[in-house]
């Protein structure tokens, strides 16, 4: 199409695919449509007892308003520039900060995450049991740190029949670990994974890890982010020199602390990030979390809960009403694609991007698109076409589906905008990005 919606080629444009990762096109661009650039959400601390000579006689609880960015990741394509990049703890010092200038040197009780804000419901009932292990199906609640995951760094031991070593970081003690794996000899095949029982907040290696193998590192989902948060935020205020005698709990019960939140100002409230850094990592770095995050944010806002099935709701409505894309060419189940029950048709996808081009928020949107040679999923593909540094364009892949939607910049005129889509592909994974990038080379032509 070119940017007015008038379609100049199409192919199976009405037939619905799987469309994986480009589904966030979606949520991001809902959310950059209906919000400001700069919205902002708070996390909000609650004492449960008064503060009497530095000591707080109650418990210190923490009550998330759905933030994704006490996280270490960059928000912008320039990593140098000034507040682009976050550290690991570098807004969780800041919140422990905060609290401590409220004169608390001692917390008389226990810290308590609450991320009820958002439903109780984690993990997405379409994701596949496996997948809830790692990063990218991280379970979604109203307090995230680290993306809710852990950065599991392990190599092989240093003889056949010793353990691996196995590094977690950050390493705040809220499961038990147990190494079952082992050592074996250079020609042995590697099995060596990672498992986890959520009824006993365990966690286990198991396996084979050949000897001769470097160090690697998966990121691995943590089951209770409540529980995470709160341990981090204790050990940001230990650094500090602020003491908490009572335990590190979690809750997602929305009534166990409403009376807190309704009868007590908040000690602190902690804004994040706003909405432009959150688009930044679901485009250009694909990140499923964050989607998810922005899905329920949305539901919260526009719709008064923070579940997949109001967030999915305000999409619909948006897509319908706004966009008028034909309720027939979707049918959304998740934020971020991993759900292989997601639907869409190509042009339902052109029409979007051309409606976000003609939109007055499209800069947040555009922002965080990746473009051909520079960070971002794209950073490899159109190198040495007549279109490299030229199409900006979300990707996106789950088993047998490879898709690209976005814009072609065209040296004269306004751009065109594109969606291609693959379903049960058999070939090879780069030889399908090689046929989708001749198909797109050619389209700009």
């Amino acid at each position: 199409m070119d940017t007015t919606g008038r379609v100049l080629y199409q192919r199976n444009g009405d037939r619905l695919h799987v469309p994986a990762s480009n589904t966030k096109l979606v949520v991001a661009a809902t959310a950059s449509a209906l919000l400001s650039p700069d919205f902002t959400v708070t996390t909000d601390v609650y004492g449960t007892g008064a503060i009497v000579d530095g000591v707080l006689q109650g418990a210190l609880v923490i009550h998330g308003g759905g933030d994704p960015t006490f996280s270490d990741r960059c928000y912008a394509v320039d990593t140098l520039a000034l507040g682009a990049c976050d550290w690991l703890w570098s807004r969780m010092g800041a919140l422990a900060d905060s609290i401590a200038a409220r004169g608390i040197r001692t917390i008389a009780g226990p810290i308590v995450g609450d991320g009820s804000y958002f439903e109780a419901t984690r993990v997405h009932p379409a994701w596949e049991a496996y997948d809830l292990t790692w990063w990218y199906a991280a379970p979604v609640t109203a307090l995230g740190f680290n993306d809710n995951s852990i950065n599991a760094r392990y190599r092989p031991g240093p003889r056949v029949g010793a353990p691996p070593i196995v590094a977690f970081t950050p390493d705040l003690g809220t499961f038990l670990f147990e190494n079952r794996a082992v050592t074996t000899d250079s020609g042995s095949d590697a099995t060596f994974d990672f498992f986890r029982d959520d009824a006993r907040n365990m966690v286990w290696a198991d396996g084979a890890l050949p000897v001769n193998r470097d160090w690697r590192t998966e990121y691995f989902a943590l089951p209770d982010p409540n529980l995470y948060f709160a341990a981090a935020l204790r050990a940001a205020l230990a650094a500090r020199g602020i003491a908490v005698t009572g335990p590190t709990l979690g809750t997602s019960d929305s009534a166990r602390y409403e009376a807190c939140r309704t009868i007590c100002p908040p000690l602190v409230r902690f804004a994040s990030r706003p909405l432009r850094d959150w688009i930044f990592p679901i485009l250009n770095t694909s990140q499923n979390w964050f989607a998810e995050m922005l899905l329920k944010q949305l539901g919260a806002v526009v719709r008064g809960a923070g579940s997949w099935e109001a967030g999915l709701a305000v999409e619909r409505r948006f897509l319908i009403d706004s966009v008028g894309i034909d309720s027939t060419a979707f049918d959304l189940s998740d934020g971020s694609g991993l759900s292989s029950g997601n639907l869409v048709a190509p042009r339902a996808f052109a029409q979007l991007l051309a409606y976000m081009w003609r939109h007055p928020h499209r800069d947040t949107f555009l922002a965080g698109l990746p473009r051909s040679g520079q960070v971002g999923s794209l950073r490899t593909r159109f190198i040495g076409t007549p279109l490299e540094g030229r199409v900006v364009a979300k990707t996106g892949a789950i088993t047998h589906v490879n898709t690209l939607s976005g814009y072609i910049e065209r040296e004269r005129g306004g751009p065109l905008v594109f969606s291609v889509m693959v379903n049960h592909r058999t070939a090879p994974y780069a030889e399908t990005l090689a046929q989708i990038d001749s198909v797109v080379v050619e389209l700009g032509r």
